[in-house]
């Protein structure tokens, strides 16, 4: 008898190892929490874009979700140290379950929510907390309750304990945020990324319920966990059935890289020529016809391209720079119809080249050079009075970066024109409160002599707005589209502006303040 009970107490785990096994725990599902916190981001941008709104509903919604999981899991730490134990194995699975249901739940709600017809920020903060606040709520339940339990198990070492586990859990926080950024999304994939985090759940629970089974001498499916487990099981199937069913464990990107989820669209269909359009996140981002690249479906490039070549049309050569690649649209172009061109792109995303090349027809040129870095950077590093034509077209979202608006970008982009240069951009913003267009005109004119505002005409709610800023205005007041002829751009007057004026204020806009997301408004 006295050898049986002996051989029991060398089979329990003594309390350094037991206290290993929950910092473990809690420092992986700290960083799982986090991975969750970033890739939720890159989930919903095909759906609402990636923009300050859905950063900022994305943090709001899983730090909520931590909150309430803490709170429930001091409440848990008081029970008995086995009930506690066993919730923590529940809250770690139903952790991993939730998480794969935040790829059903998106592929199921996010048309419906959207439909509703909420504003935006309602509708990012409704879409995220369906989607986050549960796997955010259930990760957040282990850490206080391990923390107790491995104080049980050595009381006098509680402020060591405490720091530890702090520690442990802030350490998990910074590598599953670097994990996130660095190496799953780029690599694995927002899907994949979250099918992992699962499994890692999944993985966390199994081993601390050995563990709970060992410290309570029980058999591994004692009566008391059958239904718990079972019960478990099945949710888990039903998650995995129903997303099949809608296609939630299947990327939807052609490519995911570090910036964007990037689609390529065939619309040779819609079109009755070969075309395709590129889709980064939620937005188009230029549309290319295979044979003839001179032909421009969207609109403001269209626009962008008339104004160059009312000024440059005759000229053999033309050297320009564009602020932002994506399809690749107008480099394109450029390339076909000046035979002496020198045009350097400065695109942020090593993918969006190569897709460009792979699926819109960019061709290898050695008259284009592209340089994969900010352009702000980019810009600099060129020599001064190197370009015919610099092109702004570089969108978060419908944002543009504030640093890409600022008086003291346009001074350097001024610099870095020729002496009968232009600057041409792209705006999209309200129609009839367009603040982010006027503040950005009021900083264009701090700088250049002449500040066109190009509108087209019909459009109403959000549109897409040109500017061209030069040191002579351009002879048209009127360009007509060779795709649409019911479609036009005319420059808008002064009095036009000052009426729009009157219900916006405009703000000069310096690297110190530039509120791009505050001005374009969310409607």
């Amino acid at each position: 008898m006295t050898a049986a009970h002996d051989a029991a107490n060398t089979a329990q785990p003594n309390a350094s190892f037991t206290i290993a096994i929950y910092l473990v725990i809690t420092g992986l599902s700290a960083a799982c929490g986090l991975i969750i916190e970033i890739v939720a981001g890159r989930m919903i941008a095909p759906y609402l874009g990636m923009s300050l709104y859905t950063w900022t509903a994305v943090i709001a919604v899983v730090l909520a979700g931590f909150s309430v999981g803490h709170w429930i899991g001091g409440w848990l730490a008081e029970k008995p140290s086995g009930q506690a134990r066993r919730a923590v194995v529940v809250s770690l699975a139903l952790a991993g379950v939730s998480a794969a249901l935040s790829l059903v739940l998106l592929r199921t709600l996010s048309g419906p929510v959207i439909s509703l017809g909420f504003p935006a920020v309602p509708t990012i903060l409704l879409l995220t907390s369906l989607l986050f606040f549960l796997p955010s709520f259930f990760v957040g339940i282990p850490s206080p309750v391990l923390t107790k339990l491995a104080i049980d198990e050595a009381p006098a070492r509680m402020g060591t304990l405490l720091g530890a586990f702090y520690a442990i859990g802030a350490l998990g926080s910074i590598a599953g945020t670097l994990a996130a950024g660095f190496l799953f999304i780029s690599y694995f994939g927002s899907i994949r990324t979250v099918l992992t985090v699962a499994l890692l759940y999944a993985a966390m629970a199994a081993i601390l319920f050995v563990l709970d089974r060992r410290l309570e001498k029980q058999s591994l499916l004692s009566k008391q966990m059958v239904i718990p487990l079972v019960a478990i099981m099945l949710l888990a199937g039903g998650v995995l059935l129903w997303g099949r069913g809608v296609s939630a464990f299947v990327e939807n990107c052609t490519k995911e890289s570090a910036y964007y989820c990037i689609r390529v669209i065939d619309i040779s269909r819609d079109v009755g020529l070969p075309a395709r359009t590129m889709v980064l996140d939620h937005l188009g981002h230029g549309t290319n016809l295979r044979d003839r690249p001179g032909i421009f479906l969207t609109p403001y490039v269209e626009a962008q391209d008339a104004l160059v070549g009312i000024r440059f049309k005759d000229r053999p050569q033309l050297s320009a720079f564009f602020i932002g690649g994506g399809a690749y649209t107008l480099p394109r172009a450029w390339l076909t119809r000046w035979p002496e061109a020198k045009v350097t792109v400065s695109e942020i995303d090593p993918s969006v080249t190569k897709l460009a090349h792979e699926s819109f027809w960019l061709p290898d040129d050695p008259r284009l050079k592209v340089r994969h870095q900010d352009a702000r950077l980019a810009l600099a590093s060129e020599p001064e009075h190197s370009f015919d034509v610099i092109v702004g077209d570089a969108f978060h979202d419908i944002a543009v970066p504030q640093h890409l608006v600022t008086r003291e970008f346009f001074e350097l982009i001024a610099s870095r024109l020729k002496d009968d240069g232009v600057y041409v951009m792209n705006v999209v913003d309200s129609g009839a409160q367009p603040k982010l267009t006027l503040s950005i005109r009021r900083t264009l004119q701090s700088v250049f002599p002449t500040v066109e505002l190009w509108q087209p005409f019909g459009q109403g709610g959000r549109q897409t707005f040109v500017f061209l800023a030069a040191k002579s205005p351009t002879p048209k007041k009127t360009l007509y589209s060779r795709v649409d002829p019911e479609s036009s751009w005319h420059r808008m007057t002064q009095d036009e502006i000052a009426k729009l004026a009157k219900t916006a204020e405009p703000l000069l806009l310096t690297d110190d303040f530039a509120p791009v997301d505050r001005l374009i408004g969310v409607e």
